[in-house]
This record gives C-alpha cells, structure tokens and sequence, in this order.
C-alpha cells in the first residue's frame, strides 16, 4: 500500500481564494498596462458575464496586511493567465500572466511579498481546454487542416465552427463549449507541454496548484505524472483537485493531495441552514446541501466523508463554504447571516484547511454565476461582527494544534445540537453547536464529562452547571477540558 504523504504546511493553513478581477484594483509605476486607459465597470456596479472590474494582482500585494491581519497563511488566485474572459479560464498563454492583472512582474512581486509575511500562493491549473485564442488552437483555425498542431486537440470535421452557434461544434470542447477545446492528452506533445508548465511556475516560486476539472482528464497515469513532477521539483508543493464528489482514485497517495471539499460543504450547509437553504440556487450544483440535516443526520454525513480516505489526505483537504462556482452562503441561506457563523464554525473546527472565499468574512452576497463574483466592498459596507468572528476562529485555530492535526469525533447528535471532540497529546478540545432557534440543553454525562473537567468556554456564551451546557438558539461553543 502506498505511504501517504502530503504538504506539511497546508494542515495548519488558513486559504483565502481571490478572483482577482474582483477584489482591489492597484497601480504600479512599471504596469506596462496603466489602467486610466482601459474601459472598465465601475466597481460597484452589479457584475456582467464579460465585463471586467479591473482587479489585479498589485491589488492583491496592497491587501496582503489586510489578510495577515485576518489570519490568512495561503492564497488560492482563480487562474491569472492571459485570456479573453474576467474569469480566465479561457487560457491563451500559460507562460504569461494576464497584462490586465499586472503581468509576470506582478505575480513575480507578489510572490515575494506574500512569502515575506509567510503566506503561500497556489495557481489555478486549468489543464483540459484550452481557448480559440490559445495559439496552437488559433493555427488550426487559420490554417485548418494544414496546421501542424492539429493532434493537440480533437477535431472532427472540417471546417472548424468556432463562433457560429446555429452549427453545432465539430471539435471536442469542455461541457459542448466551443470556447473552450479540450487538449488532447493522449498525445506526448501536449502532455510534455502541461507537465512543464506546471514545473515552471513551481520553479517560479508559487507553493502549489489547484487543478480545474481534473476529472476530465482520462489519459491514464497523467495525473500520477504531474504529481512526480511537481513534487521533484518541491516536495512541500500542494496538488489539488476541484473534484465535487468521492475522489478516492485521486487520493491514494499517487495524484493529488486533497480536493476542495464539496462533501464537507454540502453536509454543513444542510445543517447549518437547514431549511434556510433556497433550492433554486443549489440544485443544479453537485454538493447537495438539502434537504435540511440534523445533528444525526449530520454526524452520519460526517462519517461516511471521514470513512472514505486515509488520514493524512483529510488533513489536507480544502474545506470551504462557497467558491466562485456557487452563489454566496449567505445568500443561497435567504440571508441569514447568522447560517454562515455557524457554518464558519463548523468549518475552522474540522480536519483539513479551512477557504474563505473573498468577501464572505465581511458578509459579501451574491446569486448565481456572475453575481456570486461581486466586487470586494468597501469598509463602510463591511459586516464588522461578522469579519471579528472569522479573525477570532482564525487565532482559535491557530493557538490549539488540536483544531488542526488532532483526532476528530462526534460525542453528540441529538434533534438539532451536535457535538464534537478534537484532541491531540497537548489539548483536549469540545465543540458544541445547537441550529435550533431554541436553547438546548446537553447533559454534562452525555459528553463523558464533569463540570470540574471544563477548563474554560474558549469561544460562545454557553452556561455551563453541574449538570449540563446550555446553549442559546443559534450558537456554538468551543470548550477547553
């Protein structure tokens, strides 16, 4: 059996995802691009499916203090490589970062600022398509069947329908989008070409890659070889792949070192918003959070996510919320801000590496695609309680290793109160969560406790007596034993 190993660093990481169009715009002398010259949206207007907000990453290094601030140890940027769309993913060069986003000198800078205040940065590596302005893909379309890069991709018929859309494309393309054609990975070229892009940008300096739609991909081996690769070059460097469901063949130890966890997000947001949750904003996603859970429920969902990977790969998932890909919490929870604190609470106390996805710590909102990629607030519309709970999770997290690497259990699954342990050789930690929209009450003897083995409330307003923990409508306690 294979010995799992993965990135030391990242199970004790705080993630931050940025898109980058989205979250502060920068100026710098050398911006070979000055921004004065380029029509963008305003920043707070709503967002539209092709405009662009003007983000970039020198935007990025003048909020690095900000997220440090926060607690933030990692960034994951949506993809930062020239293209001809705000999201990026419809890559045209994978060796130049985007002149709207500050250029190669920008990502270069931002590296080394975030390493200065010891904040990681992970890419976005989308490998399966490409773009119709991707040069390869571009030669094809001008020169048809002459082209010598016709085996990069797969192609049909002839000619190419590129833009019409009353023909139907004749090319392989990511979901039947002709914008996006898909590589080839069959063929030794393209694979040869992925691979060293994936080695540059690690040789540049970036701490990992987050691998779009790794899925797709069926060349067999491919991904076994990205990772020998990558992991040559840095052993630290973290793999991970956007997969929304079971990834057991992708996490023996041989590909990718965690997934973003949809199946930790769909179980938590089911409990935590329970029938709060708007089924016309989820139901075409694949993480299912209804219908609503209770604590059983819960715990069942748990372990059967707890059950389905070794240890080690658990420690180095990518947790999260929401993303880029689905609307806000808050708002797929009908705006209760209060399914988010106890979803966030749920999140920085479970195994693996929590992601705030920009914005949601001062209680950002949105819809569907585009609209769940609002640009960043400004202060005065920041939800400040909100933005304090996060930072206080955040130290929670930090201070106690136990919250981090140490054991994880349920102790308690009763109507709507859950409760957990985590424990390594140093602390032994409670948490306690109750999403009724009344105060319950968990006997004392039901955790294996006394009262004289509470230490301190760590975090919440719980009442604690001889006999039991009470704890109010709505909340969450963290107890040190």
């Amino acid at each position: 059996m294979t010995s799992i190993k993965t990135p030391d660093w990242v199970k004790h990481a705080v993630f931050y995802q940025i898109f980058p169009d989205r979250f502060a715009r920068g100026t710098d002398p050398s911006d070979a691009l000055p921004q004065a010259a380029i029509a963008l949206e305003a920043w707070d207007a709503p967002p539209t499916v092709e405009g662009y907000k003007g983000g970039n990453l020198w935007g990025v290094i003048d909020k690095l203090p900000y997220l440090q601030d926060l607690g933030i140890t990692a960034i994951y940027l949506t993809p930062v490589f020239q293209s001809a769309s705000n999201h990026r993913y419809h890559t045209h060069d994978y060796y130049q970062v985007d002149p709207l986003l500050g250029g190669n000198v920008a990502l270069r800078r931002l590296i080394d600022a975030a390493h200065d205040r010891q904040i990681k940065i992970v890419l976005d590596g989308v490998f399966n398509h490409a773009s119709r302005g991707f040069f390869q893909f571009n030669d094809i379309l001008e020169h048809g069947p002459h082209s010598p890069w016709i085996d990069w991709f797969r192609i049909h018929d002839w000619p190419l329908s590129a833009y019409d859309g009353a023909k139907p494309a004749n090319y392989a393309s990511w979901v039947g989008n002709r914008a996006l054609p898909q590589f080839n990975h069959d063929n030794p070229d393209v694979r040869e070409y992925i691979m060293r892009i994936g080695e540059h940008w690690i040789r540049e300096g970036i701490d990992g890659w987050r691998l779009d739609v790794p899925f797709e991909v069926k060349t067999p081996g491919f991904w076994q070889e990205f990772r020998d690769r990558i992991k040559a070059i840095d052993p630290e460097a973290y793999i991970v792949g956007e997969v929304w469901s079971d990834a057991a063949q992708w996490l023996d130890g041989t590909a990718f070192d965690g997934v973003m966890n949809y199946e930790f997000t769909g179980p938590a947001t089911a409990f935590a918003a329970g029938d709060r949750v708007q089924r016309e904003m989820v139901e075409h996603h694949d993480y299912w959070p209804y219908p609503a859970l209770d604590a059983p429920g819960y715990a069942a969902k748990l372990d059967q996510l707890l059950a389905l990977y070794d240890w080690p790969i658990h420690l180095a998932q990518l947790n999260l919320l929401d993303s880029h890909d689905t609307p806000r919490f808050v708002t797929l929870a009908g705006g209760d801000r209060g399914s988010l604190t106890l979803a966030l609470f749920l999140m920085f106390t479970f195994p693996g590496a929590p992601c705030i996805y920009y914005g949601d710590e001062v209680g950002l909102v949105g819809a569907h695609d585009p609209d769940c990629r609002r640009s960043f607030p400004e202060p005065e519309h920041w939800d400040r309680q909100l933005l304090n709970d996060c930072r206080e999770l955040i130290t929670l997290r930090k201070r106690f290793t136990a919250l981090r690497t140490g054991d994880y259990r349920t102790i308690y699954a009763q109507a709507g109160v859950y409760a957990f342990e985590r424990c390594d050789p140093s602390d032994r930690l409670i948490g306690c969560v109750n999403v009724d929209t009344t105060p319950a009450r968990i006997p004392i003897a039901d955790l294996g406790l006394t009262r004289d083995s509470i230490k301190t409330i760590l975090l919440g307003s719980a009442e604690i007596d001889h006999d039991g923990i009470t704890l109010p409508a709505r909340s969450s306690c963290l107890l040190h034993l």
